[in-house]
């Protein structure tokens, strides 16, 4: 947790995903939730507007590797901070205001206590090669009217007019079959249904991006919704 220069604080942690499970209101009612395995992560760094950065920030490490798994540069860059064991994955977080923490300082889930809303990052489940109506969302050929076999097809891919001054050669960025997924995405104001801090999890409602086992960045969510929004 970090200060964003508004006299509040920037929740922001890495975490894994576990997997899906129910939870129970008041009333009773189900709320699926997405579990997160959030932290805890150490600050690995803080930069400074008025340091050899030039601006704000600090950066998040987690999970634990052996150091002959790791890297020389990345076994100093933690033993800095006074860890003993480097870290496998990292994450920077832009500042508006100089930050008040220190490096080798602990974030656990207990930083989204009082956030309602949250925003995911992770990278996508991977697709393989795909067609361009699963990958684009091609509505395809007519399936009568002596269409054969061509009912997923792209159609023309080198028509003149559509690349008129370049020869018939196709345009670089034209939506056609490829490897789908394994992207980096974002996920926003999704709800925080609830925080475990025995156990460093957080309860989070709609769609966290990629599969279970996977990495990804919560942060407090940048976009403000309203109770109406909430109710829905």
């Amino acid at each position: 947790m970090s200060d964003n220069g508004n006299g509040s604080l920037f929740a922001a942690i890495l975490g894994r995903k576990v997997g899906m499970t129910r939870v129970y209101d008041a009333v009773g009612t189900i709320i699926p939730v997405t579990v997160v395995q959030a932290g805890p992560c150490v600050v690995t760094q803080v930069k400074t507007e008025d340091g050899k950065d030039g601006y704000n920030a600090i950066q998040l490490g987690f999970h634990d590797v052996k150091e002959r798994r790791s890297t020389k540069p990345i076994v100093g860059h933690c033993k800095k901070t006074g860890q003993t064991s480097p870290k496998r994955y990292f994450r920077e977080v832009r500042l508006a205001a100089k930050p008040s923490i220190t490096a080798g300082s602990t974030i656990d889930v207990s930083s989204f206590d009082s956030i309602k809303w949250v925003d995911v990052v992770g990278t996508s489940k991977g697709k393989g090669f795909q067609g361009v109506m699963k990958r684009w969302n091609f509505g395809g050929q007519p399936g009568s009217h002596g269409t054969e076999r061509k009912h997923r097809s792209p159609g023309s891919i080198g028509g003149g007019q559509g690349t008129r001054g370049h020869g018939r050669a196709i345009k670089k960025g034209k939506k056609m079959a490829g490897h789908m997924g394994v992207e980096q995405c974002t996920t926003r104001n999704l709800a925080l249904v609830g925080v475990d801090k025995e156990n460093n999890l957080l309860l989070i409602k709609g769609t966290v991006p990629g599969a279970n086992g996977g990495v990804v960045f919560v942060r407090q969510a940048k976009t403000a919704r309203d109770t109406a929004q909430a109710a829905k």
